[in-house]
């Protein structure tokens, strides 16, 4: 098939479907989209790079969230200034407390602990860049195989929230927070061991 002449539209409801190559050309479509974002804006202690992940996540989430009301573009576009706003505010809340390079993802009755890393520490150019392609594909494809609730589960989660304040906040359970939990886990482990969600 030839996915160039496919609109962004017919490529997002294949990618949708789990077509990696409607995915593939989706993001190479909306790279430079992503760098004219980029652009205008900077993030101290760190560099473009750093917000051009954080587009191309935006990416990711826009295909994942498109229905169809608007224009994928359109979408696409505020999905990718969303992120990279998110990623600007989150590096100010931040720039005053201590650094913390990962997050675990463990519960009291968890026999397993999962852990996102970034090491700010490399001293080889080239294993700075295939760390940051690891990591902007890790949060890329967390962002693409999780439901809504699940992402803002996590967000929450990953913000120090307790499942009761989550649960709260979302209108469930503490148990439905849990659940949430064990699956995102789940699912994580399985991106972690290149299985795919």
């Amino acid at each position: 098939m030839q996915y160039e002449i496919l609109t962004d539209e017919q490529l997002c409801e294949r990618a949708q479907s789990g077509d990696i190559a409607a995915i593939d050309v989706l993001i190479e479509r909306y790279r430079t989209v992503v760098k004219s974002v980029v652009h205008s804006y900077f993030l101290s202690g760190g560099d473009k790079e750093d917000l051009l992940q954080e587009g191309m996540v935006g990416v990711f989430k826009a295909i994942k969230g498109y229905n169809g009301k608007s224009g994928f573009k359109t979408f696409a576009s505020l999905c990718i200034k969303r992120n990279v706003l998110s990623a600007i505010k989150a590096d100010g809340r931040d720039k005053h407390k201590p650094l913390n390079n990962s997050v675990s993802l463990t519960g009291a009755d968890d026999d397993k602990n999962y852990e996102i890393s970034v090491n700010r520490e490399v001293i080889d150019p080239e294993t700075e860049i295939v760390n940051r392609e690891s990591l902007a594909e890790l949060k890329a494809g967390i962002h693409f195989s999780l439901s809504k609730f699940e992402l803002k589960v996590l967000n929450l989660y990953l913000g120090g929230a307790s499942y009761e304040t989550i649960g709260e906040k979302l209108g469930k359970g503490a148990k439905s927070v849990d659940n949430a939990l064990q699956r995102i886990r789940k699912k994580i482990e399985r991106i972690v061991n290149g299985e795919g969600a």
